[in-house]
């Protein structure tokens, strides 16, 4: 009987690990490095040394870590305070004639004695003309009061301070009234029949106030529009030229006319004022001197 030899199986997890042995030999050969033709060099383990090397971190040249610094050690800033120069600002209040000094007269009020000298004219001449009639001096308690200019209609007074002025009581005969503006509410239209703003201002005197001294000019009577209030009471003749028959019961207001003036010293203590003019019809001229103390 012919020898038979028996080989042994190996088994399967052996052959794995032998296969996977085998692969790592070759791999750490690999590693090792070969130079040209196949030649094992030495520069591949040299190099790896030397990359080590210096990758490692010398001890001779490390830094010393600084302390970090306490807080009473840190310099504590000192703040020095510094002066400018105040630039003045402009003032912003609207100029008017007088300057702000006038707006502390507003709401003043005055009181005195007038005393008045009036000369009467009438056109009894043989030839018509003007001439001289009759000349009268009296006296009389006045009154002249300041308050903020008047607005109405979308205007404002451009004087420095609204005026009025009054000596005497209205119906008395000699009593003289000035009234430097007026804001119009009565009517629509005028005598002539044109529309007029009912809230129409107007301006009848125009007013210079500087350092207390008064310039006042009645510039327009406002008699178009009739609503004067700018008056001298004083009566007519029953008949014009006949004084002998006896004068009108009552007084006769007349509109006082453009260029009378108003003048003289006028401050937040008294005042001591001059007023000259005449009316609108010739009839009358008038001179008066106010003294008043601001109340």
């Amino acid at each position: 009987m012919a020898a038979m030899t028996r080989v042994r199986r190996v088994p399967t997890v052996v052959r794995v690990r032998l296969v996977a042995t085998v692969c790592a030999g070759l791999l750490c050969a690999s590693l090792a490095g070969c130079g040209n033709d196949g030649a094992p060099t030495a520069d591949a383990s040299t190099a790896s040394a030397g990359t080590l090397a210096s990758a490692a971190p010398s001890s001779a040249t490390a830094s010393t870590p600084e302390p970090t610094p306490s807080a009473s050690d840190v310099a504590t800033p000192t703040w020095t305070p510094t002066t400018e120069e105040a630039v003045p600002v402009a003032s912003e209040e609207p100029a008017q004639a007088g300057g702000s000094e006038a707006s502390a007269l507003w709401g003043k009020g005055y009181r005195g004695t007038a005393s008045v000298s009036v000369d009467i004219h009438d056109y009894c001449s043989t030839d018509g003309s003007r001439r001289l009639a009759d000349s009268r001096t009296y006296s009389m308690d006045s009154t002249l009061d300041l308050s903020s200019p008047d607005s109405g209609g979308g205007q404002t007074e451009s004087n420095p301070f609204s005026m009025v002025f009054s000596a005497g009581l209205p119906s008395q005969t000699g009593a003289v009234s000035f009234r430097s503006s007026s804001v119009s509410t009565v009517s629509s239209q005028d005598l002539a029949g044109n529309y007029r703003d009912p809230n129409l201002l107007l301006t009848y005197w125009d007013i210079d106030w500087s350092g207390g001294e008064l310039d006042a000019r009645l510039t327009d009577p406002h008699a178009r529009e009739a609503i004067v209030l700018n008056l001298f009471n004083w009566p007519g003749l029953l008949v014009p030229c006949r004084s002998d028959l006896g004068q009108m019961p009552g007084g006769f207001p007349r509109v006082l006319a453009s260029g009378t003036t108003f003048t003289g010293r006028l401050d937040g203590s008294g005042a001591s004022l001059t007023a000259e003019g005449g009316t609108v019809d010739g009839m009358v001229a008038f001179r008066f001197t106010f003294e008043g103390t601001a109340s």
